[in-house]
């Protein structure tokens, strides 16, 4: 009975972190998508400035205004459909695990440098 409630608790975890996963590239993509529209509407709103109320009229700087911001956009979409799936929460734990894996690895080397170095036999002996 002890057994089914430690795997219970387990999956409840893994379902747990699954949701929040989930909940949250679902909040990214929202944010995603209110950016668009954003810059959809912004767009249009700068054309209508530069054009219709003739502000800055003599050079259509709205061009370069809604480059910039497409470049914004694309860096945003990018990061999110993207690079997220790359690079998530199990690329981040298997970069974490190498890390340690290393840190590991050099303590190990130079706890060994210091075992050839200075014995525990030949410090204990009094000379």
């Amino acid at each position: 009975m002890l057994s089914k409630n430690k795997n219970q608790a387990v999956i409840d975890l893994e379902q747990h972190e699954l949701l929040e996963t989930a909940q949250r590239r679902v909040k990214q993509k929202k944010r995603l998508f209110a950016h668009l529209v954003i810059f959809l509407i912004g767009s249009v709103f700068l054309v209508l400035i530069n054009k219709v109320l003739k502000f800055g009229a003599t050079y259509d700087w709205f061009i370069w205004a809604i480059t910039f911001w497409a470049f914004l956009f694309i860096l945003h979409a990018f990061n999110i459909l993207i690079t997220q799936r790359f690079m998530g929460k199990a690329w981040e734990r298997s970069q974490r695990e190498k890390l340690v894996a290393k840190q590991r690895a050099r303590i190990a080397e130079m706890q060994k440098e210091i075992d050839t170095d200075f014995p525990l036999s030949r410090i204990n002996k009094k000379e």
